[in-house]
């Protein structure tokens, strides 16, 4: 009774008029929703219209809280679950967005056994507990193209589905139990490799950082397979492939600006044409 009460809610939610000024938050703050098909545009800013109803958010460190900084999150957030049922995230409790990069208490392992403790400087972390830290100027270095690839929110959420299990693995809930043994192992090689690759200053599309554990791998790969779709799938298909199936989505097809040229180090670079986007 309750989920279907639930629905019927977020269906009259999403139902309702976009508001013109989020469109525009949107279309300045997420590069992103520009390259994506149209209906998948249309689904997305349904999803904004519930999460930003039912998510709460809180500013820290002196941020007051404004509809541009809730939608930009709203947007970024709800690209991970286009095409996928969704319960938007029901783990997550609250959002705090601080207006630049944080500190945070921290304990560092430093080798035989020892433990540092300390104060660390972070952009964003996912809590088990439901809780989502983001820096709002990071957003707008995303929003800005000046982060190379790398973004905050979709990093953060990603991890929000990988503790949907209970567990902090860099494994979600995957639909079917025979899709578990093949996930285990790509992703396993993967992580791998970008192990080697990080020990041996050798160059990779992902983030070096996802070489911490499986579940940085994860949120890490998540980036990777949104922001650098198309040297992601040439460097490493079958990694594209299950993050594909996944996120029932294939970035690597959508049109990108035509401004855009992503430079592969060791390979050619990939530039398409723009098409325009709906007005």
């Amino acid at each position: 009774m309750f989920g279907f009460l639930r629905r019927r809610r977020r269906d009259r939610i999403r139902s309702r008029p976009f508001p013109d000024e989020w469109l525009r938050v949107i279309r300045r703050n997420v590069p992103m929703f520009g390259r994506l098909p149209e209906a998948d545009r249309r689904e997305l800013l349904g999803h904004v219209q519930v999460f930003v109803v039912e998510k709460n958010y809180e500013g820290c460190g002196g941020l007051e809280l404004t509809e541009e900084i809730r939608v930009t999150i709203a947007a970024a957030a709800c690209i991970l679950l286009l095409h996928r049922r969704t319960d938007y995230f029901p783990g997550l409790i609250t959002i705090l967005v601080y207006p630049d990069a944080y500190v945070a208490p921290a304990t560092t392992h430093i080798g035989g056994g020892i433990l540092m403790e300390g104060d660390q400087i972070r952009l964003g972390e996912a809590w088990k507990g439901g809780v989502v830290v983001v820096s709002w100027r990071d957003l707008m270095e995303t929003a800005a193209g000046r982060d190379d690839g790398r973004n905050l929110v979709l990093h953060e959420f990603a991890h929000l589905l990988d503790m949907e299990d209970g567990a902090v693995d860099g494994t979600p809930v995957l639909e079917g139990r025979g899709r578990y043994a093949r996930w285990s192992s790509v992703m396993e090689h993967a992580f791998e490799r970008l192990r080697r690759d990080r020990a041996l200053g050798r160059y990779s599309v992902l983030d070096k950082y996802g070489a911490t554990d499986p579940a940085e791998f994860f949120a890490v790969a998540t980036e990777a397979f949104f922001e650098k779709a198309a040297p992601l799938r040439r460097r490493h298909p079958e990694l594209y492939e299950e993050l594909a199936a996944f996120y029932r989505q294939d970035p690597a097809r959508w049109d990108r600006p035509a401004s855009l040229v992503l430079v592969d180090p060791e390979g050619d670079e990939d530039e398409v044409p723009a098409v325009e986007g709906p007005s």
